[in-house]
């Protein structure tokens, strides 16, 4: 896998290119998690409250306080930290230690497995609660639309945070790539010489030039003393 780093990233160091991290699939969770959850806390703060002719405002989810307050605060958290996830998983590729990098994805693997449990919890206690609202109770017209429309996306928000999850997963898996340098550390090292050739039985073959002697050249200093030479038939 060229050019792929630890946990499912780029090698550290590698430059950051947005149009590659906008067409990942984690990147397009988060922006629909993003937008999901400001839907839901949205619907309810601005009109998830009806009176009953006072100044008093009821929940229109079955006068039920701790509703409102539970989808205003899962979707407010929820809003914060995709936008968190959404700046680490930019920092990502930059964190060149396989600790570091293996703790942010264990954490994206708590927090997103956590979150998609409290969505759940959430869809299930608004649809609930709606479903035991009373029109004669509260003027439901005036937010019956803005109540659906957070039972729906908090619906949505459980799909999205359960890819998330096995986004994360799947991340987490893929980090045995120990590979986390670029190609101009590594060339920043010195070239290593290569070793000569071998021959077929796996030893060094070296030229039989090598262990020839140079020839023998007589002159007068390397003659004995009283040395004669020959007779030549």
């Amino acid at each position: 896998m060229d050019g792929a780093g630890s946990f499912g990233a780029g090698r550290a160091g590698s430059a950051f290119d947005p149009v590659a991290f906008v067409k990942q699939p984690q990147t397009i969770l988060r922006v629909l998690a993003w937008i999901f959850s400001m839907v839901v806390f949205a619907s309810i703060i601005n009109e998830g409250y009806a009176n009953m002719g006072s100044e008093r405002l009821y929940c229109v989810f079955n006068r039920n306080p701790d509703a409102c307050n539970y989808g205003i605060t899962i979707g407010i958290i929820a809003f914060l930290a995709s936008v968190f996830f959404l700046a680490l998983d930019v920092y990502f590729p930059q964190i060149s230690s396989v600790k570091d990098r293996k703790r942010a994805v264990l954490l994206e693997i708590v927090f997103s497995g956590f979150w998609t449990f409290l969505w759940f919890v959430g869809f299930c206690f608004l649809a609930n609660q709606w479903s035991h609202t009373s029109p004669t109770e509260l003027p439901l017209e005036q937010a019956s639309d803005a109540a659906r429309a957070a039972i729906a996306f908090s619906f949505f928000s459980i799909l999205t945070w359960a890819a998330l999850t096995a986004c994360a997963v799947q991340r987490f898996l893929l980090g045995t790539d120990m590979s986390l340098f670029t190609g101009e550390h590594v060339a920043s090292q010195a070239p290593k010489q290569p070793y000569p050739s071998n021959d077929v039985i796996g030893q060094t073959t070296i030229p039989v030039d090598a262990y020839q002697s140079p020839p023998l050249i007589e002159t007068a200093e390397t003659r004995p003393p009283g040395y004669k030479i020959p007779p030549a038939f």
